[in-house]
This record gives C-alpha cells, structure tokens and sequence, in this order.
C-alpha cells in the first residue's frame, strides 16, 4: 500500500490499495480475510468498530447441512431456501449456497469460532422456521449455534483472523460515493473519516460493497442505527439499479413497543406463539410446521391474529411468545441473551411470564444486483446480466438473489459466509496482482464535495432528524406487513415529497454543529434513496408473494409476476428482468402453491 499526493484537480488526499471493502461485518470481514490471505493489500471501512457491525446482533444460528441431529441433505435444505422465497430466489444461486454451507461452517469451526456442542463433540444444531427433511415432511434441526449469540462469536472470530492476516482498517470513517472512471469501471471510492471530518480517495483495483441493511427508513426496527442503506445510495447514485426493493422481512418476534430482535431459535428450542386465549394458533394456519413456518408466514398470521381483536394487553397489539414450560436449565444454557433482552426490553423474566411480541422490521431481500460470484451486474443490451468491472456487492445490501421473496431464518449469516467467500476467491483467481490501476477521472470526488458544501451553504431549510422520522412514518403506514392499493399510491406521493425536502437540509447553528450531524445529513440521502426503491417497486407489483403481501391482490400471480424489479434513482423508473429457474446441477423445483 502506498500513500500518494493528489494531483486531481481538488487536491484530495489519495491513498492505493489492491481492494476497499466497505463494511466490516460478516460478509466485509470474510472477504477481506480471503483476500488478506493471498497478500493483497486489504482496506477496510467501517463506521463503527468491526465487532459493533450489525452482524452482532445475529442470534439464532447458521443454516448448513451438517445432519449432526438427523438426517440432512443440502438438497432439502435448497428445496426449503427455494419454497420459503416464494420461488422469487434464483436456483443457480441457491444451489450454490446450500452446497456450499457445511463448508463454510467446518471453516470456521476451524478458524475457532465457539459453537455449541453435541456430548460427542459434534456442532449442535436446533430447528428453525421453513427447514425441513425430505422435502417438508416433517422440520429438520439445522441451524448451527453458539447458544444465541452465533453473530457476536462470528464476528469476533473473523476479526481475530483478518488482525492476524494484516487486514487494515479504517475505523468510524463512512463512504460516501463510488468512483467510476469513463469506461464505466468503478476505480475506489469517496470516503470521510467521521471524527475530522477529512475527505479522501481511496483508489483500487477492486471495490466491495459490503454495508449491511437500510432497516432505519421504518418505525420499528431490529436494525441498529448504522443500518442506513449505505451500500444501496452509493450504487443508486452511481447508476446502478436496486433489485427487488418490494420485499422486505417483518421478523415475527420483536419486542413490542421496542422492536428488539428475539430470535427464532426460541420457537426452534420449543416456544409457542398464543393468543390472548391462551390459544396457541398457529397451528390453524400451518398445521405441520405450527409456529416454526417461515417469517412472512407467522408475520401474517400474528397480524391477523391481531386485526380479528385476539391481540393481548390492554390496546391488544401484540400476542405472547412463551417459554417457561421449557424450564430455567435449558433457557440459561441456550437462550442467555434472550432472557437478558426481556428483562430489560419488556420486564419480564421468560423463565416465569411470556414475552410480549410483534412482527417487526427485520431484513431486506433485495439490495443491489449480483452473480453468485458476488460481481455486480446490471442489464445492457443483449445481456441482462452485464458486470461492472472493478464492482463487487455481498451481504445484505446485495441481491444474488438466494433470498427471493421471504429469506428463511438462519440464511441470512449462512449468505454472508458463502458469498463473501465466494468473492474473494473471485478476486484472488481474477490475478488482481497482475492488474494495474485504472486512472482515477479528473472529477473524482467532485459530487462528494458538492454535497458537502450543500450542507455547509444552507443557512435555512428543513432539520435532518425531522425529515428522516417523517420518512419512517410514512414507511411504516404505508409499507407494512399487508399493503393496499390505495397506501402504496399515498406513500409513493408521501416519498417524493420528503424526497425534495431532504433537498434542503439545514444544519443549525454550525459553529456548533459536531461531525455526528453531518454523516447523519449523508446517511438521510441514503436512506432517501431506498425508501424511493421500496415504495415504488411495491407500489407496482400487484401481486402478493411471500414479504409482499398485497390485500387487492391476494394471490401470487406466476404468470406476470415471476421476475425481478429493477429501480434506477435516475427517472425514478422500474424495469424487469426474469427469475433463473434453472440451478447449476439439479432439476428445477416447480413453482407450487406454499402450505406449511
């Protein structure tokens, strides 16, 4: 790695690496472990410390074939990933995920990450929603945990080895924009340190994308507030569009009234859903699986449940998770976290009294659009699948798509692993070494710094934190777990207009004014930009398939509606492209009507 004077025509500050990596969580550590390894010089960026990435916040496990408990098979896990998305996930994509999960697993276990274990030695394994054996006869124990804190074990696991590789990072410093050069390549990135408020280019052979969810642009939320849609506004912003932003998962189990995660892994050890009878229902809407159905599943049945005025407490807006019959032994040494966040989020112990719940904002499906290489595609003439040379996205803000239409609890860490493995090992068989560095362009940095004296100029306008709430309002009303005609069109109206008034952000008084309130101005235009994505692309499906659930139009329409919404910032437009039914070995499942 070498330091450079800039000779642009801004005079910013430059610095080479061989890759920038933006976002230090799962799937940004993998990769830059892989590439570390090969001796190419590693840059990551993170806004907060790498073990404070959201991935931390993981619970329940990692899905992989192990058949540690049973029987297993990375078919039937395939079969389970491609049913549970609604037959909206690529098979090409998905076959290659599952196949590769219980390697990725030995890996780490390799690596020393501390799972939990069978009496012989074996990793243990519990059940999760949507997985089962022999094709859904009966659910399968398949998640691999470390009690319920596997994201937390991961993440420090893959800092400790990227430490070891000289992995270099960049603490609290925020990208701002991807740099492309006239050939369309992307050659770095704009990026500002958050405690100096210094701006500098950081060029390379190759970029990542690695930034996690945008979960902030709703109300109630398990995302942290890092989660801004970094990763989604840098690319939109670049030209790139934003696949399947309609489909987002409301996790059955957040604490009402707080929004906090309480993971899935509970109903895998043997938790109930009830009502306020003291009824437990979901064995009315899914017979087999009961309360272990895949999210959107029991989201929607938790609020029916709700609307039909079976809700509990006083307002009756939340039904129970209880607990306590699976006795104060097994919560300790499996759920230790789980009984810590409902002691200080809802007041209760679930070793005595249930937890107090409600579908919450969770996970988005979409993100920016990828191969299983992790490499970003986009359509060109001819070619729906065009890369962007130097570009790559993995983790929560791409779309392989593995996830579809509904992401299948214990998917999410298993994604991070697999794909940013995959794109290391893309970058390293590549002979990025051999490459030399593509001449940044003359402007690079130039839009970065315009929008930094936007905010430095306005001397009145609208205040940051308003807009931004106002965002998640309407978000939140018009957005939710069962969507109408009539909402989406009021929100995609709603957006526009906060769209134009985030135009006009006024920082106060800025003599006064901390580096905090301007990466919060940046993170709105983020934000902004995939609130934009999420409410048109589902204002235009009319259709309902798996998170999208749509009340005037009930059914999922194959026929019309089996293809990939792509959104372009540019116009604010949509376009299509079609669903890979094809997987790389194995027949094609057959999309059918989805009973648990």
């Amino acid at each position: 790695m070498t330091e450079i004077v800039s000779h642009l025509a801004n005079n910013l500050p430059r610095r080479r690496f061989d890759a920038v990596i933006v976002g230090a969580g799962g799937s940004g550590m993998r990769c830059s472990l892989q590439l570390a390894q090969a001796g190419y010089s590693v840059a990551v960026l993170s806004k907060v410390f790498p073990t404070r990435s959201h991935t931390v916040a993981a619970q329940g496990g990692i899905g992989a074939a192990l058949g540690n408990m049973s029987e297993d098979s990375w078919y039937w896990h395939m079969f389970d990933t491609v049913k549970g998305s609604d037959y909206l996930g690529d098979q090409d994509a998905i076959e290659f995920m599952c196949r590769e999960a219980p390697k990725v697993v030995y890996e780490l276990e390799h690596f020393g990450m501390p799972f939990d274990r069978n009496p012989d030695g074996t990793i243990y394994q519990r059940p999760f929603g949507g997985h089962t054996a022999n094709f859904g006869e009966k659910p399968v124990q398949r998640a691999c945990a470390a009690a319920d804190r596997t994201g937390h074990a991961l993440l420090h696991t893959l800092y400790q080895r990227n430490v070891q590789a000289r992995t270099q990072f960049f603490v609290e410093w925020m990208a701002l924009d991807l740099i492309r050069d006239g050939q369309g390549a992307v050659v770095g990135v704009v990026a500002l340190e958050m405690e100096t408020g210094e701006v500098m280019l950081l060029q390379s052979k190759v970029t990542v994308l690695a930034t996690g969810g945008a979960g902030r642009i709703w109300q109630a939320s398990t995302n942290a507030f890092i989660n801004t849609g970094d990763g989604m506004g840098m690319a939109a912003r670049a030209g790139i569009p934003l696949e399947d932003m309609e489909f987002w998962q409301f996790h059955p189990t957040g604490v009402a009234g707080a929004g906090v995660l309480i993971t899935e892994g509970v109903r895998g050890e043997g938790g109930i859903l009830l009502n306020k009878h003291g009824e437990r229902f979901m064995e009315r809407y899914a017979p087999t699986l009961k309360d272990l159905a895949p999210r959107d599943f029991v989201s929607r049945s938790m609020d029916q449940e709700i609307k039909e005025g079976r809700g509990c407490g006083e307002h009756g807006d939340h039904v129970l998770l209880k607990l306590d019959h699976l006795g104060a032994e097994t919560i300790l040494k499996r759920l230790p976290s789980i009984r810590e966040i409902a002691i200080k989020f809802a007041n209760v112990d679930p070793i005595k009294d249930p937890i107090p719940v409600v579908p919450t904002i969770h996970y988005q499906m979409g993100g920016i659009p990828t191969n299983y290489h992790g490499e970003v595609v986009v359509p060109k003439a001819g070619n729906p699948n065009t890369v962007v040379p130097g570009l790559y996205a993995i983790g929560e803000c791409a779309c392989v798509s593995v996830h579809g239409a509904n992401r299948l609890g214990t998917n999410s860490l298993l994604d991070l692993l697999v794909f940013g493995r995959a794109a290391g090992n893309h970058i390293v068989s590549s002979k990025l070494n051999a490459d030399e560095f593509r001449d940044l362009p003359p402007d690079a940095g130039d839009a970065s710094l315009a929008r930094l004296a936007h905010l430095e100029g306005s001397s009145s306008g609208e205040n940051i934190q308003d807009v931004a709430n106002d965002v998640r309002k309407t978000m939140q009303s018009h957005c939710g777990v069962f969507r109408t005609e009539e909402l989406l069109k009021e929100g995609v109206k709603e957006i526009a207009e906060l769209d134009q008034r985030a135009k006009h952000i006024h920082l106060k008084d800025k003599s006064k004014v901390f580096n905090t309130a301007r990466v919060e101005a940046l993170e709105l235009d983020n934000l902004m930009e995939t609130a934009k994505a999420t409410m048109v692309s589902a204002e235009a499906r009319k259709e309902s398939r798996g998170a999208h659930a749509h009340r005037d139009y009930p059914n999922r329409d194959d026929t019309h509606w089996m293809r990939h919404s792509l959104w372009y910032s540019e116009g604010n437009r949509l376009d299509y492209k079609p669903v890979v039914l094809k997987p790389i070995s194995v027949d094609t499942f057959v999309p059918k009507a989805r009973t648990f």
